[in-house]
């Protein structure tokens, strides 16, 4: 029917990092976890009608082929804000009529970012 959430894995101990670059760069909007999951760590966030969990993995690993897809209001200005931030980008042109671009979170998980064509 539908995508309720995306789960990124993260180090144990990610959860400012997370705030500071889904909810202070990207501009997600924090979302409280149920008590009952709490203790396991990591933090929510909500992408429009959807929402991103970032989830503490033990033994963790980053994403390097699998990544989410977040559709982009303003494309350049989140290119240039990540860039401020020293976060690199990784520019990609092979889906023609598809403005879009690569980066990675703070531990080193794949992210696409699309314009939004709507």
């Amino acid at each position: 029917m539908r995508i309720d959430h995306i789960q990124l894995a993260a180090p144990e101990g990610c959860e400012a990092a997370a705030r500071e670059f889904y909810g202070s760069i990207l501009g997600l909007r924090e979302i409280e976890k149920p008590a009952s999951l709490r203790a396991r760590g990591g933090c929510w966030f909500e992408c429009g009608s959807h929402q991103v969990h970032i989830g503490v993995e033990r033994d963790f690993r980053p994403a390097k082929k699998a990544h989410p897809a977040f559709a982009v209001a303003d494309l350049n200005g989140l290119r240039e804000r990540l860039v401020t931030h020293g976060i690199g980008v990784i520019d990609d042109e092979n889906l023609p009529g598809t403005r879009r671009f690569y980066a990675h979170d703070p531990w080193g998980n794949r992210l696409e970012f699309v314009e939004d064509s709507v």
